[in-house]
């Protein structure tokens, strides 16, 4: 009977392995969950940013094809600002009661970004690139009625 128990493996130190092995395996995808969440923070305080800066630049570009050009940098320096680098940006930009005009009178132009993070450690192997989160903000610019107008001497 002693001979039987000299034999036998006893299950001191499983506890040990199992508890490691499990906390291995809940871990990985809660930290997977944290850093994808902070990206996509990341990412929305970059695009509410690029909105922001991009209505602002718009509104004081004395055209409107200047204030394309200067919308579209904003956002891009908005973004890596936030650290949001090498990210499709793309801007809408529209106005009223002057559509056409944006820097007539008093219109108002609203600015909408739209761009996304892709979520970190996962590969493309599920089809159509890096997954990613699309993200969009939006920001409103009241033209002032009283402006300064440059016009060329006669």
């Amino acid at each position: 009977m002693t001979r039987w128990r000299d034999r036998s493996r006893g299950e001191d130190g499983s506890a040990l392995v199992e508890l490691t092995w499990l906390g291995i395996l809940l871990l990985v995808p809660l930290l997977w969950i944290v850093m994808s969440v902070f990206e996509v923070q990341r990412g929305a305080f970059g695009v509410s940013g690029a909105a922001r800066a991009a209505a602002r630049a718009y509104a004081l570009a004395p055209t409107d094809a200047e204030g394309y050009q200067r919308a579209q940098a904003a956002a891009r320096q908005a973004l890596d600002d936030q650290g949001v680098h090498g990210v499709p940006v793309h801007l809408r930009i529209s106005c009223t009661p002057y559509p056409r005009d944006c820097h007539a009178g008093t219109s108002v132009i609203t600015v909408v970004v739209t761009s996304g993070v892709d979520l970190p450690l996962l590969p493309a192997f599920f089809g159509g690139g890096a997954p990613s989160f699309a993200l969009d903000a939006t920001h409103t610019v009241p033209i002032g009625q009283f402006q300064e107008v440059h016009r060329a001497a006669p």
